[in-house]
């Protein structure tokens, strides 16, 4: 992280010289990353449009093909914190080198594919090279920018996310409408392009000086998680093994002469509460890219085309806005984004749960609220959590909270669809009026109430603290630093 001293930590760690203020090329690099994070978003969502067309070739149900939407998302997760624990051991040149160049092969490999097996081996192999790109979209603002500036760097991350959010759908038809649904694995060599310029402008830093990488304390994290992300669907049954692989990995980290994953880092109080807030925050607003989809399919009774073009006005809104929403954050504080955010989230479900069943341009307008309220309160939330790290523990701090991004992501698109499937005959909301859609009313007035929880607990955990005092907000400040439990 970067801090207000010219002096240069050094640990066993990659040896990071803190600079004063925002460094040489750090738009450049923020312009690289945030095409890189578009494609990053758009390989992760092509592959739903094709799922149909792939179980039709290979003969397997929507269950088995949907692993490789699956699948993606589980390394994804898991690679997100690995990438950031080995950033803080190796260069970020070196990480995001590796990590590019295994995201080509798996797309080589899966656009050469012939059977299934080789796509999923593909597509898993994309995942686990792309999983350095949201570690690095946490990182780059940290290390690159002087924290007056950190809410524009992010605000600039969260424009990519919201342009491949909004070109992956269309994208993936024109292609699946035009040519084999395998040419999506071409789609992410795009990455390829912009590796020189990576290595251009990131700065020169001293690798680690040694130490063990502590792989049985990662495996046990790893299987944590996929057996948590498994459990949604797969059953409850084993939530139980997530527990005890946790309970071993916890068991592991205290007693590891170099663990995974420092247990001070959970000592600290408002970092913890910041992951929290932060699993609320995904977890809730995610169902606007997966709830609004099968809304307009269901109750509008729109086909795929329309349901594409209805997605992409909030989507394009929260990438018009985004930076706007980091600007915001270093000119009146992350408090005030986030409560505008909340503000935005809770008028979107409130309307979206009342006119449920109006017209789909109406609809198409209250997603606009939600998505930049999502947009405005991911760079609160990840500006807020990142001020409360030492500098040695960015890298695996900020990876930590991507990965906890993923799984509320995958937990929630579990909870939406059972909830969807068992519908509801009858209206939690007295202001509805309309005779189907209840199921969508119903999560979406839940939802307006989770809103304004997170509304509640972020002011509980950041809002009271002065965030006009710009010395407290550099990395490593008197102010930083008594944040942090030893």
């Amino acid at each position: 992280m970067i801090s207000s001293a010219p002096t240069t930590a050094t640990t066993k760690t990659a040896t990071i010289v803190p600079a004063a203020g925002t460094q040489p090329n750090s738009n450049k690099l923020m312009r690289v990353l945030m095409f890189t994070l578009t494609i990053s978003m758009m390989t992760g969502i092509m592959f739903n449009i094709a799922l149909p067309k792939i179980s039709e070739q290979f003969s397997l149900s929507l269950s088995q093909v949907s692993w490789l939407s699956s699948a993606y998302i589980l390394i994804y997760a898991i690679g997100a914190v690995t990438y950031g624990k080995l950033a803080d051991r190796y260069t970020l040149k070196s990480i995001v080198t590796f990590g590019l160049l295994l995201f080509a092969a798996g797309s080589l490999i899966g656009l050469a594919s012939q059977t299934f097996a080789m796509a999923l081996i593909g597509r898993c192999l994309q995942a686990a090279g792309a999983a350095v790109i949201p570690a690095i979209a946490m990182i780059i603002p940290l290390r690159y920018f002087a924290p007056e500036r950190r809410g524009a760097a992010l605000g600039m991350t969260a424009v990519g996310l919201a342009f491949g959010n909004a070109l992956g759908p269309v994208v993936a038809a024109l292609i699946i409408s035009t040519v084999h649904w395998r040419w999506l694995f071409a789609v992410p060599l795009l990455v390829l392009a912009v590796l020189p310029l990576y290595r251009r402008y990131l700065r020169e830093e001293q690798p680690g000086s040694g130490g063990s990488f502590d792989w049985l304390g990662g495996i046990l994290l790893a299987a944590a998680i996929a057996l948590l992300l498994m459990s949604v669907s797969k059953g409850l049954w084993l939530a139980l093994g997530a527990l005890l692989a946790l309970a071993l990995f916890l068991v592991r980290i205290n007693k590891a002469a170099e663990p995974f994953i420092a247990p001070r880092l959970f000592r600290n109080a408002k970092y913890t509460l910041g992951l929290t807030i932060s699993f609320l925050v995904n977890g809730t607003c995610c169902s606007l890219y997966v709830l609004s989809p099968l809304l307009f399919a269901n109750v509008h009774k729109l086909p795929s085309i329309w349901i594409g073009f209805m997605m992409i006005p909030a989507a394009a809104a929260a990438a018009i806005f985004g930076r706007k929403g980091g600007k915001l954050a270093d000119a009146k504080g992350n408090s005030f984004v986030a409560y505008l955010a909340a503000g935005l989230l809770v008028s979107c479900f409130l309307l979206l749960s009342t006119f449920t069943g109006s017209s789909p341009l109406l609809i198409a307008g209250f997603l606009i609220l939600g998505n930049v309220g999502q947009s405005f309160l991911v760079i609160a939330v990840s500006n807020s959590v990142s001020r409360t790290l030492q500098a040695e523990q960015v890298g695996v701090g900020m990876g930590m909270l991507a990965m906890i991004n993923f799984i509320a992501q995958g937990i929630a698109i579990g909870l939406y669809s059972k909830a969807v499937d068992l519908g509801s005959f009858s209206s939690w909301n007295p202001l509805y009026r309309y005779s189907s859609g209840f199921i969508f009313s119903n999560i979406s007035l839940v939802l307006a109430g989770l809103a304004f929880v997170i509304w509640v607990v972020f002011y509980i955990v950041f809002g009271r603290v002065r965030e006009g005092d710009k010395t407290k907000r550099a990395a490593g400040a008197p102010g930083t630093a008594r944040s942090v439990s030893t």
